[in-house]
């Protein structure tokens, strides 16, 4: 859903310390972008490369440069800075607005938003707030556990398993993240954030008992709001045919809202402890973050005794020419 200037306030209202002023109608009105900045040069008549589209925000300096001017040149500039669709305004520092400038706001349906925090204060509040709110999002259908500190998102065909393997996970001391849909939001380049719906947020569907709070019977402490998805989990039914990784020399990986993550797939059959796999999984890729990958120093072992064994092979039957 598009994010207004009315859901910011309600939103974030009280922690930017927020009161509205202006026109009553401009809460309606859509923010487009991410972006939050400072007019600019616009208040010095030169609107050139003007991105109106940003949310604007009015410092010190821009609310103290407007009070400076004569009455005729600052409703001037007012009004044409006011005659672009801007979302909205902002004030920071709780300042006096300028002569003339919440009538040109009303003129133009133009909310402004007069925070009590200091500019660079409001800018680390909303900063993160807007970048979260534009940040892309994509809506997955698994089960997503904090295993050993490791975001582990369990994929599979309905019915698999997914949900079985994450309750014995928590059971085990581990925390449910998201079960069943997963909602996943990129925040950066590179780091996949993974939550649950909030009317389902730690509930779980269970085959044969139906729904359960796992808060509830397991503890404050077997649940957490949100996890970076790191190790993707895919569970499929093990067949003759199926073809799987047996050393971890090539690694699978799987692309999700542009982020490289990851994947491993692990067959299932009766009497597999997909539990301990999983938590194996999630301390492996704990290991290879500190440099240790047990698949490549096992390949350089072999290696090693290849070519001293080649190395023995050579000198005997030189020895043995002689």
């Amino acid at each position: 859903m598009a994010l207004t200037v009315r859901g910011l306030v309600e939103r974030m209202g009280d922690a930017l310390r927020l009161t509205v002023l202006g026109s009553p109608d401009g809460l309606s009105r859509e923010i487009p972008t991410s972006d939050a900045s400072g007019p600019g040069l616009v208040l010095a008549g030169y609107t050139g490369r003007f991105v109106h589209q940003r949310v604007q925000v009015l410092g010190q300096t821009e609310v103290s440069y407007l009070a400076s001017l004569d009455p005729a040149r600052r409703q001037e500039i007012l009004r044409t800075y006011f005659s672009y669709p801007i979302p909205c305004v902002m004030i920071t520092k709780g300042q006096s607005l300028p002569e003339g400038m919440e009538g040109e706001a009303i003129r133009s349906g133009i909310a402004i938003l007069v925070s009590a925090l200091k500019t660079q204060e409001f800018y680390r509040l909303i900063t993160p707030f807007l970048e979260s709110e534009f940040a892309p999002s994509l809506s997955l259908h698994g089960s997503l556990a904090d295993v050993f500190g490791v975001g582990l998102l369990f994929i599979g065909e309905s019915g698999i398993g997914k949900s079985e393997c994450v309750l014995d996970l928590v059971e085990r001391g581990h925390r449910l993240v998201a079960d069943d849909l997963v909602l996943a939001r990129r925040k950066g380049a590179d780091v996949l954030i993974g939550r649950g719906h909030e009317l389902q947020r730690h509930f779980m569907e269970i085959r044969g008992v139906g729904l359960i709070d796992v808060s509830a019977i397991f503890g404050i402490h077997s649940v957490r709001q949100q996890k970076r998805i790191e190790v993707v989990v895919e569970l499929v039914v093990w067949n003759n045919n199926l073809q799987v990784d047996r050393t971890g020399l090539d690694g699978e990986l799987i692309t999700i809202l542009g982020v490289e993550l990851p994947k491993i797939t692990v067959p299932l059959n009766p009497g597999k402890n997909i539990t301990v796999i999983s938590e194996v999984i999630a301390m492996n890729h704990l290991l290879r973050y500190t440099g240790v990958d047990a698949a490549h120093a096992f390949n350089e072992r072999l290696k090693s005794q290849m070519i001293k064994r080649t190395a023995d092979v050579g000198k005997y039957l030189l020895d043995d020419d002689e």
